[in-house]
């Protein structure tokens, strides 16, 4: 039974695992979406700046203006390559994390298994000696009545 007991103490390990990577993952889903949304926001931004520009440039389009709007929409290019970067780690991470996921719940399935057929093997081996049991209680009993109604027949 002992080893029964380990399995037990093992699934209950191999359970705080996969739920700390279930957790992982959560964490890992979050700054994803969090990098997504900065990103969709700098994006927003770069084509709203540059709508404003195009009417405002319409108007009056000095130079000093057209290269100050320049750089800064260089610099706004930037942070998005940037951020993009930073989603395509984020998205690499949620990847790991699921895998992490999945290798966790394979080891509380392969265990809670593992667990069950000991279980059974144990529950076999019991049945086996309970009916050696009644085999040499039967056989005893049997003897014994032989061995009286042969030892009443004698006298």
């Amino acid at each position: 039974m002992t080893l029964l007991k380990t399995l037990a103490v093992a699934i209950d390990v191999a359970h705080l695992k996969r739920d700390e990577a279930s957790r992982a993952l959560g964490q890992a889903q979050q700054k994803y979406l969090g990098a997504k949304n900065q990103l969709e926001q700098l994006e927003t931004y770069a084509t709203e700046t540059e709508d404003r520009w195009m009417v405002q440039a319409q108007n009056c389009a000095l130079p000093e203006m057209m290269r100050h709007h320049y750089q800064f929409m260089e610099r706004l290019a930037q942070a998005i390559q940037m951020q993009q970067g930073i989603l395509a780690d984020q998205a690499r991470w949620v990847d790991v994390a699921k895998k992490q996921l999945a290798d966790a719940e394979i080891r509380v399935a392969t265990l809670k298994q593992v667990c069950r057929n000991k279980q059974l093997e144990a529950d076999r081996l019991q049945s086996r000696r309970e009916q050696k049991q009644i085999d040499e209680f039967a056989a005893l009993r049997f003897g014994k009545s032989i061995d009286q109604q042969f030892g009443e027949g004698v006298s």
